[in-house]
This record gives structure tokens, sequence and C-alpha cells, in this order.
């Protein structure tokens, strides 16, 4: 019986351009252990966790080592990372409070960025996915309706047809502490949110220049958008990756960006990088 894992993260809800960034990384379950044990071993001498939040002039090199591995598995095709995020330009006319907004986001997210309904061709066989979230990031009993609304997906029919299932039982919120494939994520992620709205140009206040963190954090960010362009040469990262070999590459993709625009929204220029220099 196949079985699929989803590693989600989120990060930055609002942000000066860009905002809702969602990474997620998916992964057939029987190579889980294998490329645990090679990220691992490329954390080296950091022991601790992975953040990109963690990034500094002193570890900033351990960051590349870490990246290239992440990369060179994505490469070999052991793991397939996708980003999300709106542009604030994009306006949504109807408003929801945070954790609606999470929930519909998060459906949006693994209902289309990972190209489920091409993962089996043929429709031969039949994939379970498992979804491990990072923390849970509202009210506990929330979590219940969350993982209910999400394991709807399995009734959408283009899923019924490619013999997708998703159960609440297998979707669950974990600490990223323990599980390094997330912390993956969450640098990669990281990356995109901190380049797209333009924190690598950040000054202190009463400073003349850049901080230290920011021009390390910088640096890496170059290497993981050099390592992506290794494999899509002249990738843009604020833009949807092309489909122009079909809707399948949403699957065979080893790494898509996906800008998701509300389909009722009203463009405000106003929040454009151009207006807000």
């Amino acid at each position: 019986m196949p079985q699929l894992i989803i590693y989600c993260d989120e990060s930055t809800q609002k942000g000066r351009f860009y905002s809702d960034f969602y990474g997620g990384a998916i992964l057939d379950a029987r190579y889980k252990d294998s490329l645990e044990q090679r990220l691992l071993a490329a954390k080296g001498k950091c022991q601790g966790e992975m953040k990109w939040e963690k990034i500094s002039e002193y570890n900033e090199a351990d960051y590349m080592l870490f990246v290239d591995e992440i990369m060179n598995i994505v490469r070999d095709g052991f793991l397939k990372i996708r980003i999300m995020f709106t542009q604030n330009i994009n306006v949504s006319k109807h408003q929801s409070d945070d954790a609606t907004k999470y929930g519909k986001l998060y459906y949006q997210f693994v209902k289309h960025a990972f190209g489920l309904r091409y993962c089996n061709p043929g429709n031969l066989l039949t994939y379970h996915i498992t979804i491990y979230l990072d923390e849970f990031p509202h009210a506990p009993h929330k979590l219940d309706a969350f993982k209910t609304h999400m394991s709807a997906l399995s009734e959408l029919s283009f899923l019924k047809s490619a013999r997708v299932v998703i159960k609440k039982e297998n979707i669950a919120d974990v600490v990223s502490k323990k599980h390094v494939i997330l912390q993956a994520v969450d640098v990669v992620l990281g990356a995109m949110q901190f380049r797209l709205n333009n924190k690598h140009r950040d000054i202190p206040a009463g400073q003349n220049r850049r901080g230290k963190r920011t021009r390390a954090k910088e640096r890496v960010y170059r290497h993981i958008n050099a390592k992506i362009r290794d494999i899509y040469p002249q990738f843009n990262i604020g833009l949807s990756t092309s489909q122009k070999e079909g809707p399948q590459v949403r699957w065979t993709h080893a790494y898509r960006h996906w800008c998701f625009i509300p389909n009722d929204r009203q463009l405000d220029l106003s929040h454009s990088k151009k207006n807000k220099k």
C-alpha cells in the first residue's frame, strides 16, 4: 500500500509585499528514515534545530552545507518542495479570521500544490497520505475541526478517481525540533519570505548599514536560489512556476512556487514594491 508523507510549515501571515507563506515537502514513506539520516548528518556541528531565524554570521557555512544536502535530495527526486504565498496587491473581498483563513489556505495548498491528482498513473493503486504540520498556531480545540476539514479532501472527485486517501487520523501537528525534514522546509520557506519581502535590505534603527545577521541570511538565500537555478535555470521566486508542459508537472517537478490569487481578488497597487519605495 503506497504511502506518501507531506511535511507542512507556514510563516509570515502579513509581510510588506507578500504574505501567507506555506511550505511543504512530499516524499515516499519508504525513504523517510534514510532521508532523515542524510539531513541529520548534513547538520554537522549544528546539533540544535535548524531554523531560518537562527542563521547568523557564525553558522551560515553550516546552513549552506545543510542546504546543499536538501537540494541534492530534491534534485535526485526523493523529496519535492512546494512554496505557496499571496501577493499583497491581490486583496480578497471577503476577509476571514486567522483560524478560518489558515484552514482555507492549507486546504488549497494540499489540494493543488503537490499535484496529488497526478501521483497515481493508471489509478492502479491506493495512495494513503500522512500530513505532518508544524505546531498548530490556534486554539487546541480548533485542531480537530481543522483535521476534519483537511481529510474532506479525500471526497473530491478528482482525488477519488486518483485513489488518494487522506484520513483524519493521519493528520497531526508535530514539534519541528523532532523532524529534520520539517526543519529543511522551514529554512527554504524562511529564505523565500525574507527575499520577497525585501528583508535583505533592512537597516536597524539608528544604524547606517545592514546588520551582520541580515547579510548572513542574504548569503544563505543566494545559495538556496543558486541551487534551485541549478535545477530550473532563470527560476523566478515571485511567480507561480510555469505549467507549460502540462498540469501534471505539479506532481513531477522537483521544486515549485505558487503565488496564490483569490478568486474574489481586488487589485490594490498601493501594496506593490514600486509604490512602497
